[in-house]
C-alpha cells in the first residue's frame, strides 16, 4: 500500500521556524519525483521543493534559502525545515509522489503541476501570524 502522511504543521510566529515531516510508505524514491506543495486560500498550488530519482533537490523561487527538504531514509520521511517564516508561506502543505514517467523534469515547480498524476498526502496546514 503506498502512502503519504504529513505531520508537523502549526502556528509560528514570523521570523520562526516549523518542520514539517512526511512519511513515505510502500514507495521507492528512485521511481519518483518526490516533494512538496502548499496552497493558500483562494490560491493556485505552488511548489516548494522536490526531489529526483538521483536525490537532487530544487525549491520554489518564493522559498529558496529558507527552506530545505531532506530524505531521512532510516525513518522513511520526507522533511521539510521551514527557517524565517514569512505570512505569505501560511497554506496547507501537502506531500506528493510523481512517477519518473510523469516528471522527466522533476524541479521545485513540479509538485503543484504534476500531483495529480501521483500520490499525496492530506497535507497539513502552517499559519504564520503575528
Amino acid at each position: 500500500q503506498r502512502q503519504l502522511t504529513e505531520s508537523g504543521g502549526g502556528s509560528a510566529l514570523p521570523g520562526n521556524s516549523l518542520r514539517l515531516s512526511c512519511e513515505v510508505v510502500g514507495l521507492t524514491y528512485r521511481d519518483y519525483c518526490m516533494g512538496w506543495f502548499r496552497q493558500a486560500p483562494g490560491a493556485k498550488r505552488e511548489g516548494v521543493a522536490a526531489m529526483d530519482s538521483d536525490e537532487f533537490v530544487t525549491y520554489g523561487g518564493a522559498v529558496k534559502g529558507r527552506f530545505t527538504m531532506t530524505l531521512d531514509k532510516a525513518k522513511s520521511t520526507l522533511d521539510l525545515q521551514m527557517n524565517n517564516l514569512k505570512p505569505e508561506d501560511t497554506g496547507i502543505y501537502t506531500c506528493v509522489a510523481i512517477p519518473v514517467k510523469f516528471a522527466s523534469a522533476c524541479v521545485g515547480s513540479s509538485p503543484a503541476g504534476l500531483a495529480d498524476f501521483g500520490y499525496r498526502g492530506q497535507g497539513t496546514q502552517v499559519t504564520v501570524s503575528s
